[in-house]
């Protein structure tokens, strides 16, 4: 459950930081590989999310272990992933 909805707010939390970011690379003509990581962040979240909402509807215990296990893994992946992305935008912004 709490894997669904956070999934769900990361996408937005991309979403607006992808908006911010082209705002201030045109602003300071940075150009950054960060708005790149972002937009494939914001997709293993979607899976994160889809999954986790797939494990709330199924009946079975089997495929419920599965899909929330599978859940977990595109979340952490997605932590990581925006970890990264976040080294990058601020390496890019405090380079210039």
């Amino acid at each position: 459950m709490h894997i669904f909805t956070t999934s769900a707010a990361m996408i937005g939390v991309c979403m607006t930081v992808v908006g911010v970011l082209h705002v201030v690379t045109v602003l300071r003509k940075v150009d950054t590989f960060g708005d790149d990581l972002l937009c494939i962040n914001s997709l293993i979240y979607l899976a994160s999310c889809l999954t986790a909402y797939g494990a709330l509807r199924t009946r079975r215990r089997k495929r419920n272990r599965r899909l929330e296990r599978m859940a977990d893994g595109f979340f952490l992946s997605g932590l990581v992933l925006s970890t990264i992305a976040t080294a990058f935008i601020t390496w890019a912004i405090t380079g210039t």
